[in-house]
């Protein structure tokens, strides 16, 4: 199914579609409601992917003219490696679209592009209940068995 889904850059034209998957990986992970990002974070959020001074990259998956999915990615340096390390930080799949290749499809496509940039590392990271997505990483990536720990400031 995979095959008719095709993974490009965000387009300025994309806000709307963008918009709703946004939207929906913000609710997966608790941010609604009372809890939402303020628009201001969505917006900014937006203007970077356009911005050729930002590190923060957007893909769509779509079909037929209608976006399935999204993966947001930034370069940042690192200690341990010449080469830029790619951090996925965001990826989602509209709920109709699961299981049908879309996920997978944009973090090959996330791959290529750190790969592109001289990247010789992509990591991302996902809550442990997400059971569902972790079956398909497990497929194409390594746990790296780091825990993650912050505080909000």
């Amino acid at each position: 199914m995979a095959d008719d889904i095709r993974i490009r850059f965000v387009a300025r034209e994309d806000y709307e579609q963008w918009l709703i998957l946004w939207e929906g990986y913000n609710r997966f992970y608790g941010r609604s409601g009372a809890t939402a990002l303020p628009d201001a974070i969505t917006q900014m959020t937006w203007q970077r992917f356009f911005d050729a001074y930002e590190p923060v990259h957007a893909l769509v998956a779509e079909r037929d003219g209608r976006l399935l999915g999204l993966a947001h990615y930034l370069f940042h340096r690192s200690t341990t490696t010449i080469e830029p390390s790619c951090y996925l930080q965001d990826l989602f799949t509209d709920e109709a679209a699961r299981g049908t290749g879309v996920g997978s499809a944009l973090i090959e496509s996330v791959y290529a592009q750190a790969r592109q940039a001289g990247s010789h590392r992509v990591y991302w990271q996902t809550h442990e209940t997400n059971a569902k997505a972790m079956r398909v990483y497990d497929k194409i990536a390594e746990r790296s068995g780091f825990v993650v720990y912050r505080k909000l400031l």
